[in-house]
């Protein structure tokens, strides 16, 4: 077990009506934008909840967040947050809103060229606006991270940054703004929540035996809960334990005391995205299994422990549970009702492997744990998701 320093400052409001609360959490004569994706917020009465909340509070909006947010969106909004004097930015919507808004956040206050050069890692974030979100889709654990993925449309990239400025300030999670997601969207959020535990779960370095357990309590939990939520949609306790899960999947306590953590499919994953617009959670089901068959060799102890404390196969040696655990992952994913193959989407797999190994090459990107996943690895890892 390693040392470690965890601080997460974000204030969680979790529950039935919490949007009410609004008003004991924003500062009175706050100017703030409130920013939304494609409009189901108005649909399922979030929106209105929302802002009758703030009814004291000067408003601007600003809609039409996309799924993967795109920086010349977020830029046109970080002019209007200038433009208007905005100082505090609500994100009300799922995860890629709150991306997009912890980016706006930045470069409404970015003074020194083009805030991209934050995405790529040239500059540092030395401030940002306030920030906080109303969740309605649990996923990406953005509301207590630091971090945020966006896409730029001319360079056909999709990075990633993260920094301590964008911590949002509160997070509200009201499990029932959750009942009306499309199914497909609760798909996508199991799955990303379960590749978000398994990144730090499953590393061959050093790790904390507590940190451990909990990452297998999340995981055993999404087991349990996939086919109820797909059976019984409107249940509220289910949509209350997804949505729990999701936040605590990645608000940074599940990686205490690891040495390292291996976010490859995520890496990977946001290529596939880019090129062929895949869904990001069904990116992940695709190339999850393909990294750990990949490593299988290094990773078979944690993979082995897996397969006894999370499926509860306890016969053969651990090359043999590992390998085990690794079907039952897949199986798993292919049950929520995603596909874990490449050719489901109709896409090549060599077309595949050439194109994103290059980017992540064109970048000196090294993934895994030990940094040494490079050009030929991506290659061959994508190759066993054909």
């Amino acid at each position: 077990m390693t040392n470690f320093v965890w601080h997460n400052p974000v204030k969680l409001v979790f529950g039935k009506g919490t949007i009410a609360e609004l008003p004991n959490l924003i500062p009175a004569g706050t100017k703030i934008m409130l920013a939304y994706g494609g409009g189901s917020i108005k649909a399922n009465g979030v929106y209105d909840q929302a802002r009758a909340a703030l009814a004291a509070y000067d408003i601007t909006e600003f809609g039409g967040i996309e799924p993967n947010p795109r920086y010349e969106t977020c830029m046109k909004a970080a002019a209007i947050v200038k433009q208007n004097g905005i100082g505090f930015l609500l994100a009300v919507g799922g995860g890629s809103v709150l991306d997009a808004t912890k980016f706006i956040a930045v470069a409404a206050l970015y003074d020194a060229g083009d805030p991209w050069d934050i995405m790529e890692g040239r500059k540092p974030v030395e401030r940002a606006l306030p920030l906080a979100t109303v969740l309605t889709l649990p996923a990406t654990g953005s509301e207590t991270n630091t971090f945020a993925v966006i896409s730029r449309d001319a360079t056909g990239e999709k990075l990633a940054f993260g920094s301590p400025h964008v911590y949002p300030q509160f997070a509200i999670l009201d499990p029932e703004t959750t009942r009306s997601l499309p199914l497909r969207q609760v798909e996508n959020g199991i799955i990303d929540t379960w590749a978000h535990v398994m990144e730090q779960y499953m590393c061959a370095t050093d790790h904390s035996a507590l940190t451990l357990r909990q990452s297998e309590a999340v995981l055993k939990t999404l087991i349990e809960l996939a086919p109820k939520v797909k059976a019984d949609p409107a249940d509220y306790t289910t949509r209350a334990e997804l949505m729990w899960c999701a936040t605590v999947g990645l608000n940074g306590s599940l990686g205490l005391g690891a040495a390292a953590q291996d976010w490859a499919t995520h890496m990977i994953g946001h290529e596939l995205t880019a090129l062929y617009g895949i869904d990001h959670g069904r990116t992940l089901a695709v190339i999850m299994p393909a990294v750990h068959r990949f490593q299988i060799t290094r990773k078979q102890p944690r993979l082995a422990q897996c397969a006894a404390r999370v499926w509860h196969i306890t016969q053969g040696d651990d090359a043999t549970r590992a390998a085990q655990a690794i079907e039952r992952e897949q199986a798993f994913f292919q049950s929520v009702g995603v596909p874990t193959t490449l050719s489901a989407y109709n896409i090549d797999a060599a077309d595949a492997a050439r194109q994103v190994a290059a980017r992540l090459a064109a970048r000196n990107a090294k993934l895994g744990e030990y940094g040494d996943l490079g050009e030929d690895e991506v290659r061959a890892i994508i190759a066993l998701a054909q």
